[in-house]
């Protein structure tokens, strides 16, 4: 089953944001081609339809550029998070451009855009980015593809995500490494993360990690990849939810490895 695609007209481009560093969220779609097996972003919104269709649909905001200009004349600035919910270079912004507009209204109005994507589209727009006023975070939750490719299975490959910090940061831009979720037994070991830190040291970059969140559903779409993978999932819910000391030495063996390595690193949330 493909992906279903489909228009709408939003009345809002700018929410506040609770999330650290960020004034307000912007999401130009709903619905994310990426289909990411431990994404919670469709729990939060109530809906079971939404949950489990999560990663088979896409519903694009054609009038949010124009929305965003009349929000930023009215005085909103700050901050501005562009993909917190959905991925802003999903696919379907290939063909509609309206993270790049929203981008350029974002720059021309005066707020500062901080981007967070898992996809190396967002170089199309590399024109735009301007040091200060925007920076670039790309979620890497493995450098193993194969791993990737199954986790993420609508995204591009970590490689590709790679070149886009790398080229980004050439440009003088401030860019992170989204290393998460950290998900146990698949990439919390010595070796992923050393991978990640290695990545980060090369373009300059900072990490923010963050444990996997075990919100409804996200069990459901990941049990038949651990179940191939030999892991047990009710031991990873345990982990990754209930166990204090496990999270408090995976903090610590992260940054230790990216301490090591001379790379900033700091828990996301």
């Amino acid at each position: 089953m493909g992906i279903r695609y489909s228009h709408a007209a939003c009345r809002r481009a700018l929410f506040k944001s609770g999330l650290p560093g960020l004034d307000y969220s912007l999401n130009p779609y709903f619905g994310c081609e990426h289909g990411c097996l431990y994404c919670y972003s469709p729990s939060v919104f109530g809906n079971e339809w939404v949950a489990r269709n999560w990663g088979k649909f896409s519903i694009a905001k054609l009038n949010i550029d124009r929305v965003l200009e009349g929000e930023l004349r009215s005085g909103r600035r700050g901050i501005v998070g562009v993909g917190t919910v959905t991925d802003p270079y999903q696919p379907y912004e290939a063909k509609l451009e309206l993270t790049r507009r929203c981008v350029e209204v974002l720059l021309r109005g005066g707020a500062h855009a901080s981007i967070q994507t898992k996809s190396d589209l967002v170089l199309r727009d590399l024109d735009l980015a301007i040091p200060g006023l925007l920076d670039l975070g790309v979620t890497i939750t493995t450098m193993d593809c194969w791993l990737a490719k199954r986790l993420e299975p609508g995204a591009p490959g970590p490689d590709a995500r790679a070149k886009a910090l790398q080229e980004f940061s050439d440009k003088g831009i401030e860019t992170w490494v989204f290393f998460g979720p950290v998900i146990p037994t698949l990439n919390d070991g010595e070796d992923d993360i050393r991978a990640i830190a290695k990545i980060a040291k090369l373009t300059g970059s900072e990490v923010l990690y963050d444990k996997l969140n075990v919100k409804p559903f996200v069990l459901d779409r990941l049990a038949p990849l651990l179940y191939d993978l030999g892991a047990d999932p009710g031991r990873i819910e345990a982990l990754s939810e209930r166990s204090k000391p496990y999270r408090e030495a995976l903090f610590k063996r992260i940054d230790s490895i990216c301490g090591e390595l001379g790379v900033r690193a700091r828990p996301a949330f």
